[in-house]
């Protein structure tokens, strides 16, 4: 499918006007807004449009060609210049900005050499050759070495191994294949990279390497680069390693001076060297390889018989980097500030992550130029006299790429105001490179992102972009609302929400595109591809700015815990199903489910208590301590000890699967328990997420309380 198509100007401008004023008339017409009276609703919903009417897709593609003009790994002096540019834009907005500086462990690699052993000994080509016409792709590259790879040299028969899975070794068991002393050569995909890595090197592996298949991103699924948008045969997926979050070298603490590390070889950084290849020389050690046959659905994309090895191919992996020499490196976020003028000690973060593995366009400058639309849509709001009542951040993070560095190091040293003033986090993640929207985050904040989207009108003209999420997505029924995803981890919300309890939300436009981690992530791709008209980082700035103030302004936060609790209960039949396949008694289930109703109850009587106390009229007072209990209400989930297997995520409501890396697991004390522990232990976390739960209702009924003046 092509992305192309683009707007003429004069019909954009008049689509959206015209919906603009639709939007306006429909404000007057709409009931109040949660969390708000109906006067305050009607005059939020007007300071709403003329937000979503602040960003400009023509400033955004000015901002982006900037940003994207060179590669800008975390850790280099291009990144650094991402920073001083952001921090010079917020400051032009007439922002307080602050650039917070961290000294981390950032290894990076300076040689890296594959070489084909045996009778025609060759060394293989990893650059990724420059596109005519694509003037950031002639630039240098980092070299194709993943994040946080172990350096050294590693030597052995190639050994395919499909996706690296924890079940594909279990296959390869079965079929007597071993990778101890070989070279591993795993698929991207299915799970996190940084499994891949640690299981090769658990069963003996002394290298890895990872290639995206073609069947995934590659030519199967359409025209590659630059004839199309997705990953030509020599492109390269570069990504980290690491399967923590932060500063290795400071688990749980902020790097700053002064502050204890580990040393690297402690920690559970990768011992072994870890490189990213192309599919084109993949298929070629493919060629070479022979040994058993493969399993039917091993067989990927290239033109050639999968088979598992061992060998014949031998290879030599050599990686160095300038761990003895330079390995820690300053990283900068940056942050700007609109002060709130009633609450200014509570704060909504709007972020995303600046740093990248080549020149980023989409990953994640599109990110860092939704949240400087957003900035500037509310900054010039202010400067007319209408400053929102609680603080907003618009935060752009460093060295997200390596393990979610930046932000965790942020939220580790600012822990004690994150915990008493967070309301929200929102995170912009490849915000735009296509125009099919999805968006997700905690169960207390979807009803809230649906309902602005309600108002913001949709690019390509096909009414808002919730209209055209829904048409995109299938949904049909009224009564059914599109997918939202679960937020498990693997980006920078995890710091605020997985870490703290803090509630979250995301959203992005997407397509089809091929180009992550590669030197191809640029912007001539997207202005070609991924955004022609810069029309759809326009409009997740245009929800960016919405979403933000409608936190701010809140006269009660707008949380939906009825949503929540409807939510949880969907996670009750797979905890059953895990109990029973242990032959463990499923009656705790029924424990969660009761505590699950009371939580629900208690929302529901807490959002009629609201609603009433608006509509009659209610003092600062009561709405000030409501929202102070409404805080408590998430963070009652996050267990200081954190989950056993990390903890660091300290929710028990949601995190990324342990064996997996990228899918989320749910409940995860319980079910982590499930997998590894005795029916006791799963028992003890049962008991303990149920308290949770009933702490969490309480902290509603407190709010409820607070309402009624008691």
């Amino acid at each position: 499918m092509s992305l192309r198509r683009s707007f003429p100007a004069a019909a954009l401008f008049g689509t959206a006007a015209s919906f603009t004023a639709a939007s306006s008339l429909a404000a007057q017409q709409l009931p109040a807004m949660p969390g708000y009276s109906p006067a305050a609703s009607y005059v939020q919903r007007q300071l709403e449009q003329t937000a979503i009417g602040g960003p400009l897709a023509s400033r955004a593609k000015a901002n982006s060609a900037v940003l994207s003009q060179e590669p800008h790994v975390a850790g280099t002096p291009a990144q650094k210049r991402t920073a001083d540019y952001v921090i010079a834009q917020m400051k032009a907005m007439g922002l307080e900005t602050e650039l917070r500086t961290y000294d981390v462990w950032l290894p990076h690699a300076t040689g890296v050499k594959l070489t084909l052993l045996g009778r025609d000994t060759m060394e293989l080509d990893l650059q990724e050759p420059p596109v005519a016409g694509d003037p950031a792709t002639q630039l240098p590259q980092y070299l194709t070495v993943n994040g946080s790879s172990g350096a050294g040299v590693g030597e052995g028969e190639v050994v395919f191994v499909n996706f690296g899975l924890i079940e594909d070794y279990a296959t390869l068991d079965s079929l007597g294949v071993s990778v101890k002393g070989k070279v591993v050569l795993a698929r991207y995909g299915r799970s996190f990279r940084g499994i891949k890595a640690r299981e090769a090197q658990k069963r003996g592996a002394v290298a890895v390497l990872i290639y995206t298949d073609p069947l995934d991103d590659g030519f199967v699924t359409g025209d590659v680069y630059p004839e199309g948008p997705m990953r030509p045969l020599q492109g390269v997926q570069r990504g980290s390693v690491f399967n923590g979050a932060g500063d290795p070298l400071t688990p749980g603490y902020a790097s700053k001076p002064g502050a204890p590390r580990l040393k690297p070889e402690d920690t559970e950084l990768p011992k072994l060297p870890v490189v990213p290849i192309s599919a084109r020389n993949a298929q070629l050690l493919l060629n070479r390889v022979r040994g058993t046959d493969i399993p039917r659905n091993w067989q990927g994309g290239l033109p050639l018989r999968y088979h598992v090895g061992p060998g014949p191919a031998t290879l030599r992996v050599e990686v160095t980097t300038d761990a003895a020499t330079a390995g820690t490196k300053a990283i900068h976020n940056t942050l700007g500030y609109l002060r709130g003028s009633e609450y200014p000690d509570q704060y909504v973060y709007i972020g995303a992550h600046r740093d990248s593995w080549g020149p980023g366009a989409a990953d994640n400058i599109s990110g860092t130029v939704s949240v400087l639309e957003a900035a500037h849509a509310l900054a010039d709001i202010a400067k007319k006299g209408q400053r929102p009542k609680r603080t907003i951040v618009f935060a752009t993070w460093d060295a997200e790429e390596w393990g979610l560095i930046g932000s965790s190091e942020y939220v580790e040293d600012d822990s004690l105001r994150l915990k008493a003033g967070a309301v929200a986090y929102l995170n912009q993640d490849v915000s735009a490179q296509g125009s099919q929207f999805g968006g997700g985050g905690s169960p207390s904040m979807r009803a809230m992102l649906r309902d602005v989207v309600k108002s913001v009108p949709d690019p390509k003209g096909r009414g808002s972009v919730y209209q055209a999420w829904r048409l995109t997505s299938g949904t049909r029924a009224d009564s059914l609302e599109p997918n939202m995803g679960d937020p498990g981890g693997g980006s920078d919300f995890a710091g605020f929400y997985n870490h703290f309890g803090i509630p979250t939300a995301d959203w992005g436009f997407s397509g089809p595109a091929g180009t992550y981690h590669s030197a191809y992530d640029t912007f001539a791709w997207m202005e070609r591809f991924g955004d022609p008209g810069f029309l759809y980082h326009a409009a997740s700035g245009r929800i960016g700015a919405a979403f933000a103030l409608r936190l701010a302004n809140a006269e009660v936060l707008p949380y939906d815990y009825a949503e929540f609790a409807r939510t949880m209960r969907r996670y009750l039949a797979p905890v059953e199903r895990g109990l029973t396949q242990k032959g463990w008694s499923t009656a705790p289930v029924t424990t969660i489910g009761n505590s699950i109703t009371t939580l629900e109850t208690a929302a529901q009587r807490f959002a009629t208590a609201r609603d009433e106390a608006l509509a009659k009229g209610v003092t600062k007072t009561q709405t000030a301590a409501a929202n102070t209990a409404l805080l408590t209400v998430e963070r009652a989930f996050a267990r200081d000890r954190g989950l056993k297997s990390r903890p660091w995520y300290r929710t028990l409501i949601y995190a990324s699967d342990v064996d997996n890396g990228y899918s989320s697991m749910v409940f995860p004390g319980v079910n982590e328990a499930i997998r590894y522990g005795t029916e006791a232990e799963t028992n003890e976390e049962i008991t303990d997420l149920v308290q949770r739960f009933e702490a969490a209702a309480k902290a509603l009924d407190t709010a409820r309380a607070a309402l009624a003046g008691k």
